[in-house]
């Protein structure tokens, strides 16, 4: 693709790109530097290989606006109580923009929320990203990038509701129980009847099988019998399983719990995809 034809396609996204970016860093202002720092990326990338350009330019800003959110909240850690300047507060203005597109109270809230709540929330509820695609853009697994939409879904709908992993823990270790005593009726009453269960290739290696299941009734299954050196865990603020025989590393599953039911696992065995949850596999 020509950068003449890729600048035409960036400036046809730039609508919904720009307002992706505004919701994200809550500034018009950075929105413009975000876009601007997009199109850098883009081209300094080149497009030739891209079946769905207008996807992958909103991968592009999310993962620039994903950084500057990182960036300022480490920024904001280390100014406690103090004036920092390279944080930008969105102006008087832009604020009523804001107010008027999302909501006075959304707008409060979203500053509440981890950036990768902020981003999930943002691209799944607002603009309809599949979550396959936001958990591609926050390099987690669609598990993961749907518990932090639905807590960031519960914090906008309850601003005083306790939206911490910690709640939907019991589920995921009667699960672990009913899977390790073969109970099949516990197992399909704890799972959504359209549960899916995902495995990477890594995972794929190490138990076999396909690469996703869907039903309760076939999740059930694949569990029965099994998990016998799984523990629930929360890593990086997402409910989990750590599969660990013997205190060595195995697997990780991250589970996304909806309305008291497990809806989603992933199945995570790649060394890199389980560095970035800050563990090693052996």
């Amino acid at each position: 693709m020509t950068e003449e034809n890729l600048t035409a396609r960036f400036e046809a996204s730039r609508p919904r790109l720009h307002a992706i970016a505004t919701r994200m860093l809550g500034s018009s202002t950075e929105a413009d530097d975000a876009l601007q720092e997009a199109w850098l990326r883009a081209t300094g990338a080149g497009a030739d290989d891209i079946d769905n350009v207008e996807g992958w330019l909103t991968t592009i800003t999310s993962r620039v606006c994903l950084d500057l959110l990182r960036s300022r909240t480490r920024l904001a850690g280390r100014a406690v109580a103090a004036s920092t300047p390279e944080l930008t507060v969105p102006s008087p203005e832009e604020d009523l923009v804001l107010a008027d597109a999302i909501g006075p109270a959304l707008l409060v809230v979203l500053d509440s929320l981890s950036p990768a709540e902020r981003l999930a929330f943002v691209l799944h509820d607002v603009f309809a990203v599949p979550f396959e695609e936001v958990a591609a853009i926050l390099q987690r697994s669609p598990a993961a990038a749907r518990q932090l939409a639905s807590r960031a879904r519960r914090r906008t709908q309850d601003a005083d509701i306790d939206a911490n992993p910690e709640r939907e823990r019991p589920i995921v270790d009667a699960f672990l129980a009913a899977a390790r005593t073969g109970d099949f009726a516990a197992l399909v009453e704890l799972l959504d009847p359209d549960a899916v269960f995902r495995s990477d290739d890594a995972a794929l290696a190490i138990g076999g099988g396909v690469p996703q299941l869907v039903g309760a009734g076939v999740v059930a299954e694949a569990f029965k019998g099994r998990a016998h050196a799984a523990t629930s865990a929360i890593l990086d603020g997402v409910l989990a399983v750590v599969v660990a025989p013997e205190g060595r590393l195995l697997l990780v599953l991250e589970v996304a719990v909806e309305d008291g039911r497990i809806v989603e696992i992933d199945a995570i065995a790649a060394r890199d995809r389980l560095a970035a949850l800050g563990l090693a596999s052996p």
